[in-house]
């Protein structure tokens, strides 16, 4: 093969890897609506996992938004000692559902399969909402009250219930911006999700 033709087949790979990833960089956190148009799978996801657990697409979507700003391999920034040298990251936590080994773990037993994976769309919003479920199971938060369900999802269902988050102003306002946030995205699901279904009605099942 001439070798101008060989590297330009490299580039215009690399090039088509290079946009894909900007591409999903560029999804808009601000309307549900952008959001599941240029990603119709992320939709039909996000309804099944709904459905699943008899749940709403809108909460876990902000939640989501919130820990990852859907990104799929999304890690904890990176702690720095005098503000050079790197000594790790906070956490283990990983992927679009910023989840931590230990509670993956915990999912993938209880709800998930061997293969699922944090950095999958699909996987990850049905992990949310399995842990949405449990929190409501728990600690009696209904699946609709997005302030409630990330304060359980970030201490956890037990810090929750000890009430960890109450002297964690920096927190508790971080949980009114989900809440506001899934309260937006509710409203524009509402003027979309019809049209939605009628775009993927051959690929909800």
């Amino acid at each position: 093969m001439n070798i101008n033709r060989f590297l330009f087949i490299i580039l215009l790979l690399s090039t088509s890897i290079l946009g894909g990833c900007l591409s999903t960089a560029r999804v808009s956190q601000d309307n549900i609506c952008t959001i599941f148009e240029k990603k119709p799978k992320w939709y039909r996801s996000s309804v099944k996992a709904a459905d699943r657990w008899n749940s709403n697409v809108a909460v876990p979507m902000a939640i989501m938004a919130q820990e990852s700003s859907f990104k799929a391999r999304a890690k904890p920034p990176m702690r720095f000692f005098l503000g050079v040298i790197p000594y790790g990251r906070a956490s283990n936590a990983y992927g679009y559902p910023q989840a931590l080994d230990s509670t993956w773990a915990s999912y993938k037993r209880e709800a998930g399969s061997i293969l699922s994976r944090r950095d999958f769309f699909s996987d990850a919003i049905d992990f949310i909402q399995w842990y949405m479920h449990n929190s409501t199971q728990r600690n009696k938060v209904t699946k609709t009250d997005a302030y409630a369900q990330y304060l359980n999802y970030h201490e956890g269902q037990g810090g929750y219930a000890r009430g960890t988050y109450k002297n964690k102003a920096w927190l508790v306002n971080t949980a009114r911006r989900v809440e506001k946030r899934a309260q937006k995205y509710a409203q524009q699901y509402q003027s979309c999700a019809a049209q939605l279904r009628r775009d993927n009605r051959w690929k909800l099942f």
